[in-house]
């Protein structure tokens, strides 16, 4: 309950949502928010599709806006450069989760999810051309 707390304050506190890297604590805090998980496999250093959702879509102010009162954001993040590496404990954290939803290894790949972990929809490649059409896409999906 704790980590809930300190969670919830961080996101209201950055003013930006914070993508989470452990898809047990997001099936937690979507549980109690009553809110989707959207999930997001990229790769950050080498993936150009992944770059370009990053800048034109998740880093859109009306993105961050609609997902901080509608979506639990968790990022499956697989670096390549060896100063971009993620911890082993990390590591096994995204390839636990990509056994799960991305066996077939697809950047970037975005999903929505139930509370329980359950596929709603799913992305491959850039899913909208904008914000405003990605967020149309998330509401339609409700």
């Amino acid at each position: 309950m704790n980590l809930l707390i300190i969670l919830l304050s961080i996101f209201s506190l950055s003013g930006n949502p914070a993508w989470l890297k452990d898809i047990e604590q997001a099936k937690k805090i979507s549980h109690d928010s009553h809110k989707y998980i959207l999930v997001n496999f990229s790769g950050s250093d080498w993936c150009g599709p992944c770059i370009k959702l990053e800048k034109q879509i998740f880093e859109d102010p009306q993105f961050q806006k609609f997902a901080e009162g509608n979506l639990v954001l968790l990022n499956a993040d697989f670096p390549r450069l060896k100063k971009n590496q993620l911890d082993k404990a990390q590591m096994s954290l995204n390839e636990k989760l990509a056994e799960q939803y991305n066996k077939s290894g697809i950047f970037p790949l975005t999903l929505l999810l139930d509370e329980n972990g359950k596929v709603v929809k799913k992305w491959e490649g850039i899913p909208a051309k904008d914000a405003p059409a990605f967020i149309a896409q998330l509401k339609a999906t409700k």
